[in-house]
């Protein structure tokens, strides 16, 4: 039944002119407007709708994970734009001054949390270089 499905996930945000600067600039995706809301295409291929909700409340999970060939690299212009990367508490998550969780056998992958403007979660972490 979905077989040949271009399946794509949803997030909710309250200000949508907000929306399509920060993921267009600060991100750096490409940001179309779509259905009533904004699309975001990534140049893997995958897509995210991002849907006016006035009534938004940000997502305590989650919501996009953005793998990256090197999180350093992917991290520091984040930083430097203001994107704050150190946002879980070291008991609950422990993180190096760039506010990166260094993965390893037991862990995962390097992964740094950091919060768009309408409080919603998003990751990047380093690629598995067998799945990039």
């Amino acid at each position: 039944m979905f077989a040949a499905s271009h399946a794509f996930s949803g997030i909710s945000w309250d200000r949508i002119d907000e929306c399509r600067i920060s993921y267009r600039d600060v991100l750096g995706l490409e940001v179309a407007d779509t259905m009533g809301g904004l699309g975001l295409a990534f140049p893997g291929g995958g897509r995210v709708f991002i849907y006016p909700k006035e009534n938004h409340e940000p997502a305590t999970f989650t919501v996009l994970n953005v793998p990256v060939p090197d999180i350093d690299a992917a991290v520091d212009p984040l930083r430097g734009q203001g994107v704050e990367t150190k946002m879980y508490p070291d008991d609950e998550f422990p993180t190096d001054e760039e506010g990166i969780a260094r993965g390893g056998p037991e862990w995962g992958p390097d992964i740094a949390w950091f919060r768009d403007p309408a409080g919603n979660v998003i990751s990047v972490l380093a690629a598995d270089p067998a799945n990039a």
